[in-house]
């Protein structure tokens, strides 16, 4: 990396920064000075300045640094300035050009979906969904794969709230069997909706996580279920799983955070 004209001590700040954040239980200045090779009393200082602006603590017990809340402060800024149809629509457009099939991107609001955007595609394909119109979560492919990332509790209160109404004859109604497939979703990184919200469409659709790991939408490919076959499905998920995390990662999500 070039680092022309840059501020040797602001760079050895944001170093340390980098290095204590990777530590959950936090480091002493001695682990800091090894991984950053300077010498300790400069190490000391940098923490002493971090630490009066907030962006480091030091716990009164062990001596060690961790991050400080300045960055939560700064972090939610950002989220709330996040605007998620912008950063999607570029994404969106891809997946329409190169599947010519119906896209949408929907978030989760009280039990339900949310279509906020959704890309027609080249191919004729009529469809019951429209922006800002909500859709049930059991049976639609953003729905469960939003569904497989929540909570537990969360999961139950939704199904207990809102059943599970049949749309089709291949809607899942009992919930033994719809829980089992969100483990399923939930290992895969991907849901399928195959003719359960409408006769004759078959989805396939990815999470958006947020900073916690837990969805808050989805994205997917819909069409016709002659043309969205197993192979078709087979070549999109790879794809679609990469847009869920650069998604996520957009919205605060690290992998390593999870689990």
């Amino acid at each position: 990396m070039e680092r022309v004209n840059t501020v040797k001590s602001v760079g050895r700040a944001l170093e340390i920064i980098e290095i204590v954040s990777a530590k959950k239980n936090g480091l002493g200045v001695t682990e800091i000075a090894k991984q950053i090779d300077i010498n300790k009393s400069s190490v000391h200082r940098i923490l002493a300045t971090l630490v009066q602006y907030g962006y480091v603590v030091q716990d009164g017990e062990t001596g060690k640094y961790r991050l400080g809340y300045k960055f939560l402060e700064y972090s939610s800024r950002l989220l709330d300035s996040i605007d998620l149809r912008a950063e999607a629509r570029p994404f969106l457009q891809e997946l329409e050009k190169e599947t010519n099939e119906v896209i949408h991107l929907v978030i989760h609001d009280h039990g339900e979906v949310v279509y906020i955007e959704k890309l027609e595609g080249n191919e004729t394909l009529r469809m019951h969904s429209k922006v800002g119109r909500r859709a049930p979560m059991h049976c639609t492919s953003v729905g469960k794969a939003i569904l497989a990332f929540l909570p537990e509790n969360i999961v139950f209160e939704i199904l207990a709230r809102k059943g599970l109404p049949q749309h089709t004859e291949k809607t899942i109604t009992k919930e033994d069997v719809l829980l089992q497939e969100l483990e399923e979703i939930g290992r895969k990184g991907y849901a399928l909706d195959l003719e359960e919200n409408e006769k004759g469409i078959t989805c396939i659709a990815v999470p958006i996580l947020d900073h916690s790991g837990r969805a808050v939408a989805a994205v997917s490919v819909s069409g016709p279920s002659t043309r969205m076959s197993d192979g078709t499905m087979q070549e999109l998920q790879g794809e679609m799983k990469q847009i869920g995390r650069e998604l996520s990662a957009r919205l605060g999500y690290s992998a390593r955070m999870r689990g």
